[in-house]
């Protein structure tokens, strides 16, 4: 790699390398000092020098700067004559040291400022010393000063000599920083041509840079499209291909289309097809140029392996040979090849190419020819293994245009990945074969069968969702063998992808399809039994489950009763059928292995699902717990996504906020395009946004878990999400759209007959009517509410039914009535425990009683405003102590511990992430309760404190100031 491609510009903001600023900058600080920053190519030297340069220990010194140069006869100490002759623009002292006037000769430009100069001396090391002495001599008269020369791998020895002599005694103002590529140096690879050993009284500091992590790479990724955070998947699939080496990361992300680069949530497919950017394609170039037909065989060989390999591997993909040891020619190659910088030494005899983009450069550039020879070779070489790598033989057949090898390979592979519980590599190798048109009509069957069924339990869909749908169109076909394809394809739709009528359809057409496999129907009818999805009556789900149960009674096997039974479990769980726990502890203790397992994981994490609509947070955990272990056991991603969803509304309703909205960014990130999943953790940014008053925010966020495509969504979430909408429209002053959108969800539940679920959306809806002076229309969904779960568990709904009635005490103007109800309300809620709810309550009781006269509720409210600050509810906490000051109430103060200095105080944090997500000063003052002349004044000293000079500013800095 050369020089030149070094010198690109520069990432925005210096990531991952925080240790070595602290080290370079404090070596900098305390002169006399030598530091040596040692990396490979593309590691990023320059950019840490800069950026240490650019730093506060750095100002007021004079910075000399120079480099060493890939000439094939470089000029004697030149880098160090190149960084001094700027000195000709002034800072001279007039008085010189006279050893100087050596100078003269190789500094033209300031020969009119140097002493005279002296006599010629006649022994050449006589004449280097008093040379050498010149320039310790002219630098040291400068003062405090950084001398700076990087790629001293290419220096001369000359230059290297006068670099020792000057880091063995430094003057003593004077910070040596040297950088370099260690296997690049020449004979020991010491960068001062022998051991340094730093002389008493000089700090000596050695910074090695390392490749980037994945979440540095994340952070360089942001800071190089100007967003507020890349996605993880996109940022893991750029390690890997890059090695974490800062300079590819970069040429990479330039070279993301437009449309990629600004997209919040861009995955690892934005990565493919993606060619290799320019200047890496020169650099490769460049360097396989100097390698001998040797070690560019063995190149060639490591590249069409894609994986580290041994020497004797590589030398029999060479020869064309199998299970030969490597020959000393052999063995030369891969070594050249290594001092070249081109192979890189991954472990114990493995060699291989720097990262995936290396590789895929020099791939790139092999003729078609060759590189099906060598897939050819490469075949015959991984067969002769013991034991055989099937996914790399499968790979090599299909490059080499081996059909029957690639077949036979892929489908063993595939069966091998399963065994071993890694549904995801069997997907994808199905996947490539099934994309084959080249495939048989029975065989493209048997591959679409397993892949149907590895697939509905797994992450990724997209692309097996549309092979498989073009498979079960081919009517000649086995009818039995279609509907067993058409069957997971419907719960693919229904459940990964979100197309809930799509699914819907094709799973009862397979059921009619699979008349002759009852077992396979019976699954079908249970899955079409599960309640959170769709918009029927209850009555048509309990109808699917009874002719399920009628159906497997006809072919008992252990996996399809257990599906059977396992989803009218769950159909009773959700509507609060309080005989359910026990049948569904006996299910669980009776779960054997393979099939069955696995529907028992899928159980578990539709009961934990039920238990926390049901506001049963307990049991849910312990669901939780035990569907994860064994979807981890049986290797099912789906089954393990479901839980982590529910997983993120339990913190919700806990009141663990700490951190939820990156851990649901996350789930968004690792389990993309996955609805169900996708929907809880979309619910839960909008929960959070809504309580800090971040109202477009929440309004997106809610879109997005439902309430955008309500026919594609699962009716809980639908129904949370419903009440928190129309309570965020109340609180915009939106009262109508507010009472529309609490009809619609209330018409939902009605619809459904599943009352169970309106813990979350009946306290909004009737509040909504309230308010809009509906009186009656509140009075009939407390009843509904009431008369649905009169008979049922679920103490989330029962807490929700005793706010409800509080609100319309209030609408009656009955105050104390309504202040006793809340208190019921507040503690049911808290005995779930639903702390942000019971704090709700809470207010809602001390609004009461302070409207009521009692000045002694102004305690309560306080401490309700408290509670909103603890969980992160900063809007809640702004409203309760607007009504406290409306009512002349002192408050206590809010600023925190006194003196925050540089650092934001808890408002002007508040503040600061409204200003990051694009808010005026008057919707800050709107959501803060505060005047917009005092949110002015925070702003001001928030842009004071962060050091930036704009609102735009403030936005790239979002990312640090979420709560």
């Amino acid at each position: 790699m050369t020089a030149s491609l070094l010198r690109t510009p520069e990432a925005p903001v210096l990531v991952g390398r925080a240790a070595e600023l602290r080290a370079l900058t404090g070596a900098m600080a305390r002169a006399p000092s030598v530091a040596l920053v040692e990396g490979e190519a593309g590691i990023g030297k320059t950019r840490l020098i800069r950026e240490a340069l650019r730093r506060r220990d750095g100002r007021g010194r004079r910075v000399l700067t120079g480099s060493c140069r890939p000439l094939r006869e470089p000029f004697p100490y030149g880098p160090v004559f190149d960084l001094l002759r700027p000195l000709a623009d002034g800072g001279l002292p007039a008085a010189l040291d006279p050893v100087c006037g050596a100078l003269r000769p190789y500094l033209p430009e300031l020969a009119g400022r140097l002493p005279p100069a002296p006599e010629p001396l006649p022994e050449p090391r006589a004449h280097r010393h008093r040379l050498f002495r010149a320039v310790r001599a002219l630098l040291a008269a400068l003062g405090p000063a950084v001398l700076v020369v990087e790629d001293l791998h290419w220096a001369d020895d000359g230059t290297r000599e006068l670099l020792r002599f000057l880091v063995d005694d430094p003057p003593d103002a004077l910070s040596v920083v040297l950088s370099y590529r260690r296997e690049e140096l020449p004979g020991a690879r010491l960068p001062l041509g022998r051991a340094y050993r730093h002389p008493p009284g000089t700090t000596a500091v050695v910074v090695p840079l390392r490749p980037l992590d994945v979440a540095a790479v994340r952070a360089m990724c942001a800071a190089l499209t100007g967003t507020e955070d890349a996605s993880a998947a996109l940022a893991a699939e750029l390690h890997r291909r890059t090695a974490g080496i800062p300079f590819v990361v970069e040429e990479v992300v330039r070279a993301l289309p437009e449309t990629v680069r600004h997209a919040p949530r861009a995955g690892r497919e934005a990565l493919d097809g993606l060619t290799v950017p320019t200047p890496l394609q020169e650099a490769i170039a460049d360097r396989m140029s100097v390698l001998s037909p040797g070690a560019s065989a063995a190149v060639h060989a490591a590249c069409v392996l894609r994986v580290p390999a041994g020497e004797a591997l590589i030398a029999n993909v060479v020869r064309g040979t199998a299970g030969l040891p490597a020959s000393a020619e052999d063995a030369a190659g891969v070594r050249e090849a290594l001092l070249a910088g081109v192979l890189h030494e991954w472990g114990d005899d493995q060699y291989g190419l720097r990262h995936a983009l290396a590789q895929q450069a020099v791939y790139a550039s092999l003729p078609g020819p060759d590189r099906h020879r060598l897939h050819r070779q490469a075949v015959r070489a991984l067969a002769a293994q013991d034991p055989q790598p099937l996914v790399q033989l499968a790979y090599h057949a299909r490059r080499a245009g081996e059909l029957a090898h690639w077949q036979h390979y892929g489908e063993a592979a595939a069966a091998s990945a399963r065994e071993m519980g890694d549904l995801a590599l069997a997907v994808e190798l199905l996947e490539e074969l099934l994309s084959d048109g080249r495939l048989g009509r029975m065989a493209c069957a048997r591959i679409a069968v397993d892949l149907s069924r590895d697939a509905v339990v797994g992450l990724t869909h997209r692309r097996a969702t549309a092979l498989l749908c073009r498979i079960v169109r081919d009517q000649h076909l086995p009818e039995s063998l279609r509907g067993e394809i058409r069957l997971h394809l419907g719960l693919l739709l229904y459940n990964q992808a979100g197309r809930h009528e799509e699914g819907r359809i094709n799973t009862e057409w397979a059921i009619r399809e699979l008349r002759r496999r009852p077992a396979l129907a019976a699954r079908g009818m249970a899955a079409l039994a599960m309640p959170a999805w769709g918009d029927h009556p209850y009555h048509v789900y309990e109808r699917w489950i009874e002719q399920a149960e009628h159906l497997a009674a006809r072919e008992p096997g252990p996996a399809a009763s257990t599906a059977v039974r396992a989803n009218r479990l769950a159909l009773a769980m959700y509507v609060g059928d309080p005989a359910v726990w026990e049948h569904a502890e006996r299910l669980i203790d009776a779960a054997g292995p393979g099939g069955d397992r696995r529907q028992v994981a899928r159980a578990c994490g539709n009961f934990a699902d039920a238990a926390t609509c049901l506001g049963h947070f307990r049991a849910a955990h312990r669901f939780r717990r035990l569907g994860r272990r064994l979807a981890a056991e049986c290797g099912a991603a789906f089954l393990s996504g479901i839980v982590e969803g529910t997983a993120l509304r339990l913190d919700w309703y806990e009141g663990r906020w700490q951190g939820l909205a990156e851990r649901a960014r996350h789930v968004l990130d690792v389990m993309p395009g996955v609805s169900g999943i996708a929907a809880d953790a979309h619910l839960v940014l909008g929960l959070l946004a809504s309580a800090r008053g971040e109202w477009d925010e929440a309004a997106a966020e809610l879109g997005a878990a439902g309430l955008g495509a309500p026919h594609n969504a699962p009716g809980p979430v639908l129904a949370t999400a419903s009440g928190a909408m129309a309570r965020l429209l109340q609180a915009r002053g939106d009262g109508a759209e507010a009472r529309i959108e609490a009809e619609r969800g209330i018409a939902r539940i009605r619809r459904k007959g599943i009352w169970s679920w309106a813990g979350d959306l009946a306290p909004m809806a009737v509040a909504a009517l309230v308010r809009g002076g509906r009186l009656a229309d509140a009075e009939r969904v407390t009843a509904e509410l009431a008369d649905g779960i009169a008979d049922r568990d679920a103490p989330l709904a029962a807490a929700a039914l005793l706010a409800c009635r509080g609100t319309l005490a209030l609408g009656r103007g009955r105050l104390d009535e309504a202040a006793a109800a809340f208190d019921r309300a507040r503690t049911a809620y808290a005995v779930l425990p639903l702390p942000y709810a019971a704090a709700r309550a809470g207010e809602a009781a001390a609004r009461c009683r302070l409207a009521a006269g009692d000045r002694e509720a102004a305690d309560q409210l306080a401490a309700m405003a408290e509670r909103f600050t603890g969980l992160g509810a900063t809007r809640d906490a702004a409203r309760c102590r607007r009504v406290l000051r409306g009512h002349n109430v002192p408050l206590p103060s809010r600023r925190g511990r006194r003196g925050y200095g540089d650092e934001l105080s808890p408002r002007e944090r508040e503040v600061a992430r409204l200003v990051a997500l694009g808010h005026t000063n008057r919707e800050i003052a709107d959501v803060l309760f505060l005047s917009p002349r005092t949110v002015e004044q925070h702003v001001a000293k928030v842009l004071r404190k962060l050091g930036v000079s704009s609102r735009a500013e403030v936005h790239r800095q979002g990312r640090a100031l979420a709560p």
